[in-house]
């Protein structure tokens, strides 16, 4: 069979929708992400013992087992156990969260705890209450020492997304995996889903990067 990639073009209206809804589980997935890890990694940095166990716990798990065992415990384990069922997309999408969200925690933690402890002893002697100290002053600082870790983050959880395909999910890999399925034509196609994957990788980093130059200390 030859390779002709001009029959590529026919199916890019079917890649593009699955590359939206790509996108639309890898960001509502980051930001249930960003919000619990970084409540899991103040609880890793700055909790009592039984937060910090907490979190310890829920990060260590989530670490230690493969994402799409995770999805597909959430799919067809959790109706069972808990007699709740959903729906693949939300599947995905917490999969996503919580993934991301034990591995963003260990990253806010590592940030925050690097920070020099001299910065929050001069907001204290202020007067300013721990809260205030690590929101307004040892924060800021912080996020900066963020942005490239989570940067590599996002875009693995971008790309974790085309293991959705084992509870049907109708991502881009999915997509890529059904006009194949049609017509056989796996060079043309893979290679439009990697193009697409690179598209998608490139604009995250390119954002990244951009946002990192504005917030460098100079």
């Amino acid at each position: 069979m030859e390779i002709d990639w001009s029959i590529i073009v026919g199916f890019i209206p079917e890649l593009i929708n699955g590359a939206k809804v790509t996108v639309i589980i890898t960001l509502s997935g980051l930001i249930g992400g960003m919000i619990l890890g970084t409540i899991a990694g103040l609880m890793r940095a700055y909790g009592n013992k039984l937060l910090n166990s907490i979190a310890f716990i829920y990060i260590e798990i989530i670490r230690g087992t493969p994402i799409v065992v995770q999805v597909m415990f959430l799919y067809f384990a959790l109706p069972v156990l808990a007699d709740v069922r959903i729906d693949p997309f939300a599947a995905a999408v917490l999969a996503i969260v919580l993934n991301a969200g034990a591995y963003i925690a260990e990253i806010v933690r590592g940030a925050f705890l690097s920070i020099n402890k001299g910065l929050s002893e001069a907001g204290l002697a202020l007067g300013l209450p721990y809260w205030k100290v690590l929101v307004y002053i040892v924060g800021p600082v912080a996020f900066r020492r963020l942005i490239p870790p989570l940067g590599n983050q996002f875009i693995v959880s971008l790309k974790d997304t085309s293991l959705f395909i084992v509870i049907g999910v109708g991502e881009l890999t999915r997509t890529g995996q059904e006009i194949m399925a049609a017509n056989f034509r796996a060079v043309e196609i893979w290679t439009a889903v990697a193009v697409f994957y690179l598209i998608m990788t490139g604009f995250l980093t390119l954002t990244l990067r951009l946002i990192e130059n504005r917030m460098r200390i100079l």
